[in-house]
């Protein structure tokens, strides 16, 4: 079986050895100044941060067509038939009904499309677990259990020091979204498990007090000292990055996977500077082959 996934899954060199071939990325693309590039092929990370403080104008993505999913899906079913596509919530992009529409349209592969629910390194995690047990041979019933599993369980915080990509974005509301920018407040954001959406988790009124209440947030979920699976990733930003890394080392049990960088296809709707984590309770997390 084969992973099909989009360049919303933020996962690390580490975390992809030896998954090269059983994994494919369909391409985001981001348009900046007129130009396009897609999201880790012709651009990235450092690159785009650094970009998207010097640019004139705000950034705009597009995903995937079905027809390009199409096109990826018959070139792997000359090979491999069986395919599992596991994508970006449906929530914050159309990525999955891209992939729906592709799927119908190849009859000659036998594809599963999943919805992840969530984004960046928590959608990482998934496609990680599904390409490592398609890899250990495991069935699609299987599989599918397991991502589910990992849906279930796992968390998603952030915070930014700014609103404005996020507004322009239309992923907050552009009312409140410019509220919160005159008063100078900064959210606590997470993913809606309900509907894969961006929800408010608590504000701050300064970026350095909202990096420490993403801890604090934790701590009323899980209770202090609890033991995680954590994964720090930022957007240009890695001392915050390391800050936030010591702080949650200082609050719980961590089990810590590499600190990971925000793909720039998801940080053209962010901006430079956020910093967040994903992360689950270590009891709870399924074992991956």
């Amino acid at each position: 079986m084969h992973i099909v996934t989009d360049r919303g899954a933020d996962l690390t060199p580490s975390q992809l050895e030896g998954l090269s071939d059983h994994i494919t990325f369909a391409p985001l693309t981001i348009t900046l100044d007129g130009r396009s590039y897609v999201s880790g092929v012709d651009i990235q990370h450092d690159e785009f941060y650094e970009l998207l403080i010097t640019a004139e104008g705000m950034p705009t993505t597009s995903l995937p067509s079905a027809g390009e999913f199409a096109e990826i899906y018959r070139e792997i079913a000359r090979t491999d038939p069986d395919i599992l596509s596991v994508h970006i919530s449906s929530g914050l992009s159309g990525t999955v009904n891209s992939a729906r529409q592709a799927a119908e349209m190849v009859q000659e592969a036998n594809i599963t499309v999943f919805d992840t629910m969530t984004l960046s390194g928590a959608e990482g995690w998934q496609v990680e677990a599904a390409a490592r047990a398609a890899k250990a041979g495991w069935t699609r019933e299987k599989i599918v259990a397991l991502l589910e599993t990992i849906r279930d369980v796992t968390e998603t915080i952030f915070t930014l020091p700014e609103l404005k990509y996020l507004i322009h974005g239309g992923r907050i509301s552009h009312l409140k979204g410019l509220l919160a920018s005159v008063l100078n407040i900064k959210p606590i954001i997470g993913v809606s498990k309900e509907d894969g959406k961006y929800y408010q988790l608590g504000r701050a009124r300064t970026f350095n007090r909202a990096v420490q209440s993403l801890a604090d947030v934790i701590a009323g979920q899980h209770g202090e000292g609890a033991s995680l699976r954590v994964q720090v990733l930022h957007a240009g930003a890695p001392r915050t990055a390391e800050q936030l890394v010591s702080l949650l080392d200082s609050r719980f049990d961590c089990t810590f996977l590499p600190t990971g960088d925000v793909a720039p296809v998801l940080g053209a709707h962010t901006g430079p500077g956020l910093v967040g984590a994903v992360y689950a309770p270590l009891d709870r997390f399924p074992v991956i082959p």
